[in-house]
């Protein structure tokens, strides 16, 4: 890929994200407490995973 349309690609995303963060504030708030979740799940599974080698 260009890096011409990689900056473009990146830029669009942007603005995408900003326009939903700006119109829509819960349901963008509510999508990051989801994504965060996620994360914390995911580190608190290998957590446990590594807990569970050395015991």
């Amino acid at each position: 890929m260009s890096s011409g349309l990689k900056k473009v690609l990146v830029i669009a995303v942007v603005l995408l994200v900003l326009f939903f963060l700006i119109t829509q504030p819960n349901q963008s708030a509510g999508v990051v407490h989801t994504a965060l979740g996620w994360l914390k799940n995911g580190a608190e599974a290998i957590v446990t995973f590594f807990r569970s080698l050395f015991q």
